[in-house]
Order: C-alpha cells, then structure tokens, then sequence
C-alpha cells in the first residue's frame, strides 16, 4: 500500500498510521489477496481518492458510507458515488430524489460525486476495498481503524464540520465526534429498503448549508452537472 500519491495535508496527519501493526497486518490481507488472484475494487490508485479530492483543510462537511461498491466499474474511492457511465446504484438514486424535493435541483444522469469531493465534502467509507462481487469482503481487516482514525482526527483537529450520518451503521460513529463542537445529522440509509423510513424529507442538504452559512463558510453547490450524451 503506497502513501506516495496521498495529499500531503492528509499524509502530514495519517503518516504515523502506516507504520503501525494493524495497517501492517492490512497490507499483508491484501497481498494475500492480490496473490490469490482476487479482484479487488477500487483499483490501487483510487483507494485513497476520498482523502485525495478532499484535502484536510479543506473539508467542510463529511458523509460516511460503509463499503466500497463491488461491482465492475462501479467503485473509485467515493462513497456512493461511482464513475460516469456506470449505472447509478439505487442509493443515490435516492440522494438525488431528496436533492430534488430538498432544493429543487436538476436529478443528473450520472452517479460521479467528484464535483461535491472538490467542494470539501468528504465522501468517506469506512472501509476502503473490496473483493469483486462479494460485499463486505474486507471488513473488520483494519481499514475501520484507519477511517475511525480519520473520523476522530477530524474531530479533534477542526471545528464546524457537519457530519451527515446515514442509516445505523454510519450512526454509530456519532461516539468518535465531538458534538459541542461539530454537526451531526443522522437519517436512515438513502437504501430503497429503508429510504422512506427517514431519510427521503430529511433536507440535509439546506441544512447543512445554513449550518455553514452561520459559520460565514460558502454553502456546497450539490447541484451535480449532467454529462453530454
């Protein structure tokens, strides 16, 4: 696992991470892996794509997702997000049904979150790969340590982020943010299975706007531009 294309902002905070036994231990499961002939999603470049579009002094509001999509072409490094031509996955079908009764914004034809990432929103995963077609492959392997880290590091390094929280999982890392002096707004997952318990009507988006316009920070553009077909 090569630290040489991480944003230097990120590397300054995460450097010491890289050299201790659990990321260690992470590096050999992937070798393993890689040894095994396995697939592994994202591609080793855009493993660290979230950090990378995002630098540290640049993030302004965080959404957590949990792994990364395990299908051909799908993942690069962003949570929900996958890469133009790729089929929008159902959850952010979702998103970007709320982004549309939230703020009235134009739904895109296509799934690629990059211009959100350039904006200072860090579109995070709790783990950052994946087996090809087996979901959850490359849990509990240390990448949840790694992005805990991350999580908390932010916390304690910055003031006014705004932590948008979807669904359980993303939830319990609440415990890892300092809530006197950070935002966290929690809904149910964007998932068709559970998008209508809660999270469609949330307005995350206007309100994590307000909440960066009260700190006089420019508000996110979620207004994702469509391609040309």
């Amino acid at each position: 696992m090569t630290t040489e294309a991480l944003d230097p902002s990120w590397l300054k905070i995460l450097q010491a991470e890289f050299g201790k036994e659990y990321m260690i231990s992470l590096e050999t499961f992937l070798q393993e892996e890689k040894q095994k002939g396995e697939t592994i999603y994202p591609k080793c470049a855009d493993v660290f794509n979230a950090f990378n579009y995002t630098p540290f002094d640049k993030v302004k509001v965080v959404i957590l997702g949990q792994d990364p999509y395990h299908g051909v072409g799908q993942a690069h490094g962003l949570c929900f997000s996958v890469l133009k031509g790729v089929a929008i996955p159902p959850s952010l079908k979702n998103i970007y049904k709320e982004l549309n009764n939230d703020l009235g914004l134009q739904i895109p034809n296509h799934g690629c979150l990059t211009e959100w990432a350039d904006q200072g929103v860090l579109l995070l995963n709790a783990t950052l790969t994946v087996r090809a077609d087996k979901a959850g492959s490359h849990q509990n392997k240390g990448w949840e340590q790694f992005t805990d880290t991350v999580i908390q590091l932010l916390s304690k390094n910055k003031t006014g982020l705004v932590f948008l929280l979807w669904g359980n999982y993303a939830k319990a890392k609440a415990s890892l943010i300092d809530a006197s002096t950070h935002y966290i707004l929690t809904a149910a997952h964007p998932s068709p299975f559970s998008a209508n318990k809660g999270f469609m009507g949330c307005k995350h988006f206007s309100n994590a706007n307000k909440l960066l316009a009260e700190q006089s920070l420019s508000a996110i553009n979620w207004q994702i531009t469509s391609q040309l077909l």
